[in-house]
Parts: C-alpha cells; sequence; structure tokens
C-alpha cells in the first residue's frame, strides 16, 4: 500500500508530464529515473513498470486512492484513464 501510494503517485504524475509535452517518451521518464534518482536500473523506471504491472491496475487503485483520501493531485490522469480503458501501454506511446 505504501510502496502504491509512492510509485502510482509518480507515474501519474509521468503521464501528466507527457501529455503536457514536457517528455517526449515515457523512456525519457525512466531514463532520469534511472540515472538522475537512482530508480534501480534492472526495475526499468516508473513508467517501465506502470506497463509491467498494468495501467488499468494503476489508474484503478488511484482513483481509490484519490476517492479514499479526498487528494485530487491522485485523480488518474486523463492520458492514463485513456490507456486504461482501451487496454494501452506507456510503450506503445514511445513507438508511434
Amino acid at each position: 500500500a505504501i510502496f502504491e501510494r509512492l510509485v502510482y503517485a509518480m507515474i501519474n504524475e509521468g503521464a501528466r508530464i507527457l501529455e503536457e509535452g514536457i517528455a517526449l517518451r515515457s523512456s525519457d521518464i525512466d531514463l532520469i529515473w534511472v540515472n538522475g534518482y537512482g530508480w534501480p536500473a534492472y526495475e526499468g523506471g516508473p513508467m517501465f513498470y506502470a506497463d509491467r504491472v498494468g495501467i488499468g491496475r494503476v489508474a484503478t487503485s488511484l482513483q481509490a486512492m484519490a476517492d479514499t483520501t479526498g487528494d485530487e493531485s491522485l485523480r488518474p490522469a486523463p492520458l492514463l484513464l485513456r490507456l486504461a480503458q482501451g487496454g494501452g501501454r506507456f510503450s506503445q506511446i514511445d513507438e508511434a
């Protein structure tokens, strides 16, 4: 629960950064986390992690956390919701 609260919030912010065009690819965000913040390289970064556990799971958990805490920053980003609804992955955005 603590891990999800921390990492899923990072993933959500990453989705916002992609949506706003601040980063071009989710892999760019992962590179920053691995090389700049010490995220374990073998884990691939938060966006890679989201693809691995499932975007739908991340979005559902974030929604539940937002509903429980009232913290609007935990509401899933629109990009995250679109990917979840379509069964998409961040890596698909990178390929486009």
